[in-house]
């Protein structure tokens, strides 16, 4: 009897360490197949409902409009008669359908990293050896900033390029933009989506690629500079973190210009005073009250003169755009991002991005890495070369161009394309 009670012990002894071994292998294997689902890349399209675009509609219709500025240039804000012709094209010609059909033309992808969706375009290039490239739009921009480019850069030979300038393309949106999600925990600042991004490009399998910014996407490919992922070889920016900090300060406070100043560098002091003194209003309510801002989020007309009120190049181009002039950007241009931000939500969560940062825009950020520059003639700043050559001591690549403004891929996407053909051609080998 002895024995068989040794024995039924023995039995449930086993059975239980048995039953403890399977459940944890069973929380294990669910644990990673979870694991394996958040980290999938899955298909995306967007379609938007009728009933959005019938309310857009509706909403433009019932705007109440202020009083007129009483000024006759832009010290006010942006004038009455460009938003009014913005609002009559919007509520009566305007087609979303036709920009939602060119962004699903390409391959959109999902994919969840640090719990929040990001969404990405990714087109890759018929051409051997294409360089990945991850690009990365700013604020008031979106993922359509970037579609112009897309082709030349991945299909290089039908624009005027060769074989070996081909790329392969990533354009993400920036969490709490567009179609990515919105982030519902504090802590997405430039910094962690720099990171993010380098995930993001090891999750695809790129194992060496390049980036590139502007606007928020700059600050960001800046950081991904800093921290210098080993598989990251270099980095483009068209506005650059170059500002001496003596220049910054002294252009911040109003400062007479300091003496010994190059052409270039009295230009771009010029251009820092300017937007200290009048371009800064939209990033300070945003950097410190973004949830204020719910008017932005109920009125597409109020969404609308917010975004165009970004810096006083861009809006002047508007304004001639509006006024039937051909400019860089044509009305559908402007529309179809401001339309985006509508229909996406995305007026408050892309505003906390100001709120998150505690880095300067234009201070030198210390990247080592390889740096290539293009100075747009109409960016809140042209960098000077000198400026470039302290502040990214391992200078790839500069160069001035004679037009373009803040939004240079969207404005001028052939020397754009041009730009990042010459930036990254010594580093194809």
């Amino acid at each position: 009897m002895e024995a068989i009670k040794q024995h039924k012990k023995s039995f449930k002894g086993f059975f239980t360490t048995g039953l403890l071994v399977l459940m944890v292998a069973t929380g294990i294997a669910q644990k990673k197949q979870a694991a394996d689902k958040s980290e999938a890349i899955r298909p995306f399209e967007y379609h938007a409902t009728q009933a959005q675009l019938d309310d857009l509609k509706q909403r433009i219709q019932n705007t109440k409009w202020p009083d007129k500025e009483l000024v006759t240039d832009n010290t006010q804000g942006v004038p009455q008669a460009t938003v009014q012709a913005l609002a009559k094209y919007w509520a009566n010609d305007y087609d979303w359908r036709k920009i939602e059909k060119k962004i699903n033309s390409y391959p959109n992808f999902i994919t969840t990293i640090d719990g929040v969706e990001i969404h990405f375009i990714h087109v890759k290039s018929k051409h051997k050896n294409a360089l990945p490239i991850i690009i990365t739009h700013g604020w008031p921009g979106s993922v359509i900033e970037q579609l112009k480019i897309i082709d030349p850069l991945t299909n290089p030979t039908a624009y005027g390029g060769k074989a070996e300038d081909a790329f392969d393309v990533i354009i993400p949106s920036i969490p709490g933009y567009g179609f990515s999600g919105k982030p519902t925990e504090l802590g997405w600042g430039p910094e962690k989506i720099a990171k993010t991004w380098v995930t993001l490009m090891k999750r695809l399998g790129y194992q060496k690629f390049v980036a590139q910014g502007g606007d928020w996407g700059a600050l960001i490919t800046d950081m991904m500079g800093v921290q210098a992922a080993p598989e990251l070889i270099a980095i483009h920016t068209n506005m650059a973190g170059a500002v001496p900090n003596e220049i910054n300060t002294a252009a911040f406070t109003g400062a007479p210009e300091p003496a010994n100043l190059s052409a270039d560098e009295k230009k771009a002091y010029g251009q820092l005073s300017f937007f200290y003194k009048n371009g800064l209003a939209y990033a300070q309510e945003m950097g410190n009250r973004p949830q204020t801002l719910y008017g932005i989020e109920d009125s597409p007309i109020g969404l609308a003169s917010w975004i165009l009120d970004h810096d006083a190049r861009s809006l002047e181009l508007i304004e001639r755009t509006f006024e039937g002039k051909k400019e860089g950007l044509t009305k559908d241009d402007i529309l179809d991002n401001i339309t985006l931000y509508w229909l996406t939500g995305t007026a408050t969560s892309s505003s906390r991005l100001y709120w998150e940062n505690k880095l300067a825009f234009f201070a030198p950020k210390d990247v080592k890495i390889p740096v290539a520059v293009s100075a747009f003639p109409d960016e809140i700043y042209t960098t000077p070369r000198s400026w470039a050559e302290k502040a990214y001591p391992n200078l790839l690549y500069f160069n001035k161009l004679e037009k373009g403004g803040h939004f240079a891929a969207w404005e001028q996407p052939e020397s754009f394309t041009k730009e990042l053909r010459a930036s990254f051609k010594s580093l194809r080998k």
